[in-house]
């Protein structure tokens, strides 16, 4: 039997009736009358309100964090992003693509030249109308061979861009691209406002909800509510704090004690502790967040294949995810692709825990046994030591002696990330698996975390990205999957869900983006107080 806050949660998110409400709550041993009272307040809760400041504290979040977007990488910025900036498209609660600053787009029959069209009237939070100069301006800014965006290699496939009029910009690319318009939301492709074809990108102007107060890196931002929004039915709180708290502790301590209202990563050790507090709701969602292991395959010992193929035989899988997941989540595969994407190779086997086969990689590489240092620290995500460490114990079976070293929380994505060989990273995933093998896989990618280079792969991911052949496409990304989980430098043993925890007061609609943590990162947009 249900309690009567999981009937309260579930009529509001409408996943009940009204008469399945009062037949839950009278079975409870609740009065009609009472119950009715019950269904009403709860009714009247769901419906968005404006007022309050919503203070969230995040996991993440660096001192190195600036408001250039093409610089953004953690949980913390991206939340910010989400809020005080626009894209030409986006992807609502269901996973769908749909218009946002674009009021349409259509593609050529080849898809190599996309029209965007935009809405009329939309202001930046400095008063300026939005128009077919921003976008230019604002894609060009990661694009050309001096960028050092992280979406660098999300615009390379762009040709040449530009404008009909005020309100259409012309895309044309250099080959086709069926996903093109889900590659507009990237959120580092934020439209900024321009000035003689340049933006300032790091003035923390957009066109979102929220306008930047005050940005205190890797600490605190302040944001208030931008008055000449658009989007009459969004942005409900009147202003905003987004907080580093780093500690899941400490996080977790701040949102029993009210001192925020929101908190992201769950310890899922202690969640269900959470749980038991009746003026708290505990939720999640499952999507494209995986947790990886990338090796750097240009440097030694990670330059040999058969060495990264014995490092993902010696992890056990099922006792990660049972373990440091407690079973919020599914294991990995060694590719970045989840059973959400279109493309998800159902036929790919399974990759299991296998000290033997381990041993006899190594073998092949010339070596007995290997010792071997791994970078860790829980920035990386909730557990991320824990699970280095039971790796090293997994491990020991196949005669690999992983040393984990602990490191700092401040600085990891700057300073461990991308430099040390071989360390814990997260990815929220992408919702195409063009957009997601663009970004961390193909050759120039600017966030190719294990600096891996396969010709058949990239040759493969020009071919599908231009591909309209459905079938051929699911072809070409169950080859590219295979070739990432037996050739890739990553090792990916679990997609984790998001686990995060509201006060009771805060609500939201019934589906929320799987595609990043907090409803796609875009609850100070989407959420409201009772």
């Amino acid at each position: 039997m249900k309690s009567i806050q999981e009937l309260e949660s579930a009529l509001a998110r409408g996943q009940l009736t009204r008469r399945q409400f009062l037949a839950g709550t009278t079975a409870l041993g609740f009065s009609t009358a009472v119950a009715t009272t019950m269904f009403e307040r709860t009714v009247q809760a769901a419906t968005p309100k404006k007022g309050g400041v919503m203070r969230v504290g995040i996991g993440g979040g660096s001192t190195t964090d600036s408001l250039d977007p093409a610089t953004w990488e953690n949980q913390w910025i991206q939340l910010i992003g989400w809020s005080s900036q626009n894209y030409l498209t986006e992807v609502n609660g269901k996973g769908e693509l749909v218009p946002e600053l674009a009021e349409s787009w259509e593609a050529s029959p080849d898809a190599v030249t996309w029209t965007f069209k935009l809405r009329d009237g939309v202001e930046f939070q400095n008063g300026k109308t939005v128009d077919a100069d921003d976008v230019v301006a604002s894609i060009n800014h990661h694009r050309g061979e001096d960028s050092t965006s992280a979406a660098k290699g999300i615009v390379d496939p762009i040709e040449n861009i530009e404008t009909d009029g005020k309100n259409v910009v012309i895309f044309a690319l250099k080959g086709g691209s069926a996903d093109f318009p889900f590659l507009m939301n990237d959120y580092h492709l934020a439209i900024l406002p321009s000035k003689d074809g340049k933006v300032d990108a790091t003035s923390g102007i957009g066109a979102g909800a929220y306008i930047v107060e005050d940005f205190d890196p890797g600490v605190r931002c302040e944001l208030k509510r931008h008055p000449n929004f658009w989007k009459s039915d969004r942005a409900f709180f009147d202003a905003g704090e987004v907080i580093t708290i780093g500690d899941v502790a400490a996080r977790t301590n701040a949102l029993s004690t009210g001192e925020i209202d929101v908190m992201d990563r769950c310890d899922l050790k202690t969640v269900h502790l959470l749980k038991r507090k009746s003026d708290l709701r505990v939720e999640e969602t499952s999507g494209t967040q995986h947790y990886s292991i990338p090796m750097r395959t240009d440097t030694p010992p990670f330059d040999n294949n058969d060495i990264r193929l014995a490092l993902k035989y010696a992890i056990d899988r099922d006792a990660v995810v049972q373990t440091i997941l407690r079973g919020h989540g599914t294991v990995g595969n060694d590719h970045p692709i989840g059973r959400s994407n279109p493309y998800f190779d159902t036929g790919l086997a399974q990759r299991t825990y296998d000290p033997d086969k381990a041993k006899f990689h190594l073998k092949q590489a010339g070596v007995e046994t290997l010792q071997i240092d791994l970078s860790a620290a829980d920035a990386a995500f909730g557990g991320a030591v824990d699970a280095a460490i039971l790796y090293k114990e997994h491990a020991a079976k196949a005669g690999i002696d992983i040393n984990v070293i602990r490191e700092p929380n401040d600085g990891y994505w700057s300073d461990v990330w991308m430099k040390k060989p071989w360390c814990m990273c997260y990815w929220g995933g992408r919702p195409t698996e063009d957009w997601m093998f663009s970004t961390a896989y193909a050759e120039d990618a600017g966030w190719n975390d294990t600096f891996w280079k396969n010709d058949r792969f990239n040759k493969l991911l020009k071919q599908a990205r231009a591909e309209l052949d459905t079938n051929l496409r699911a072809d070409m990304y169950g080859e590219m999957q295979l070739i990432v989980r037996d050739e890739g430098g990553v090792v990916i043993p679990m997609f984790a869900n998001y686990v995060f925890a509201m006060a009771d007061k805060v609500q939201h609609e019934e589906h929320m983006s799987a595609m990043w943590d907090l409803d796609g990162l875009r609850m100070m947009e989407r959420w409201w107080f009772d």
